[in-house]
């Protein structure tokens, strides 16, 4: 090295300045990430939505103040006065609003759950039929199809009530079935002498199906394949909720409805509103859902029903046994949402006299002034109840996939 040339020093990496975009580090630049770009501008737009919720609330109390309304939900301990058509509980207008409220949900979940089950039997049944190869029955399932997706439900709910409303009095009621009758009435149909018989055999079909799905759970592990055969899962599936029942000692004796002067006695009636509602939201329901099952079978790969051909399957075990399970994974995320519509639709009960949870709302709302806390107790209810409806189908979705995976 030169002595009279001075050392040369490593050069000093040179740092270019950062883009005004750039992410920082620390707590900078979590801000950052939070708040996005223009963070003065949402700043401002949501201190603006806080001082409109705050002027709504100030107008709101006040108005309540001025007409003499408390706010709260105290109301629902107060008598409510007034009379519910059908209940599944023992009410009386002497109760609260808080069991009036009960009885409408109460209302609305049975025909949230039987029209669930109808309108997927029927709308199964109805999407497998469309895809028959008998052009005249394909034709019928794809104009009720059309019709029914094509007018408004508010409209066919409406076509029949007037329709159950138009049947012959009870003297001239038609017997579509022994022990059945159709009257402008309702619906006059055998049941149980007890009351409590009803519940029993409830009970005793909610413990049979436990145990059915335990036992078929039970059978999937190979330890326990040869102990129990299907025959002793069927035995005991049948034979405990039998012994429950016969144990209880409530009498089983069924009444059929029988022609009393001008009314029917014995049995069991359903209200013409209710059978209305339920005929309304099934047919609704069951078009959509044959839509789904079509479009669900029609996804199944030619390849499957080619090769169940070649091993000699007739076509209704293909059906039941190779593309319907593998369509599943396509019908059920839809079939959720059908479920979700049915349960909010409804709500339109209120338009053709049925006590469900909106009309119990309404006349809850009138009689109390209590407008906000009762569409609150509204929104939370059918909330709860979709909420519940995802999680379980989300639920057997799971499965489903996980069991297509393995």
């Amino acid at each position: 090295m030169d002595p009279g040339r001075p050392a040369l020093r490593p050069a000093l990496p040179v740092s270019s300045p950062a883009p005004s975009g750039a992410l920082r580090s620390g707590p900078v630049a979590a801000v950052t990430l939070w708040w996005g770009g223009r963070s003065g501008l949402q700043a401002a737009i949501l201190a603006l939505v806080l001082l409109g919720g705050f002027l709504l609330g100030s107008n709101t109390l006040a108005n309540m103040e001025r007409f003499g309304i408390t706010p709260g939900f105290a109301f629902l301990g107060r008598p409510a006065g007034f009379e519910i058509g059908e209940a599944l509980l023992d009410y009386r207008p002497q109760d609260s609003y808080a069991l009036a409220l009960l009885v409408g949900l109460l209302n609305t979940v049975k025909v949230a759950v039987t029209g669930c089950l109808i309108a997927t039997v029927l709308g199964v049944l109805l999407g497998v039929a469309r895809l028959s190869g008998n052009a005249l029955l394909s034709g019928l399932v794809q104009g009720y199809v059309e019709l029914v997706r094509s007018t408004p439900l508010l409209l066919q709910l409406f076509f029949w009530s007037a329709t159950f409303q138009a049947l012959p009095a009870p003297r001239q009621a038609l017997n579509p079935l022994p022990g059945i009758f159709l009257c402008n009435r309702g619906i006059q149909l055998p049941a149980f002498a007890d009351g409590r018989a009803g519940g029993w055999l409830l009970a005793a079909i909610a413990l049979a199906l436990a145990l059915a799905l335990a036992g078929t759970v039970l059978r999937r592990r190979f330890w326990l394949r040869d102990a129990l055969s299907g025959v002793s899962v069927a035995a005991v599936a049948c034979g405990l909720p039998a012994a429950l029942l016969l144990a209880s000692g409530v009498p089983l004796q069924v009444e059929v409805p029988e022609l009393a002067g001008f009314n029917f006695s014995g049995g069991t009636t359903v209200s013409p509103e209710f059978s209305a509602l339920l005929v309304g939201l099934v047919v609704n329901a069951a078009a959509m859902i044959a839509e789904i099952v079509r479009s669900g079978i029609q996804a199944v790969p030619a390849g499957q029903w080619e090769a169940a051909r070649a091993l000699g399957l007739p076509r209704r075990r293909i059906m039941r046994l190779v593309v319907l399970p593998q369509a599943m994974r396509v019908i059920v995320p839809l079939l959720t949402s059908s479920y979700l519509n049915l349960t909010k639709n409804s709500s339109l009960a209120v338009a053709i006299g049925f006590p469900d949870l909106v009309s119990v709302i309404n006349t809850s709302a009138n009689q109390t002034g209590q407008v906000l806390e009762t569409m609150a107790i509204m929104m939370g209810a059918y909330l709860t109840v979709n909420l519940a409806v995802s999680a379980a189908m989300n639920l057997y979705n799971r499965r489903l996939a996980a069991r297509g995976a393995r």
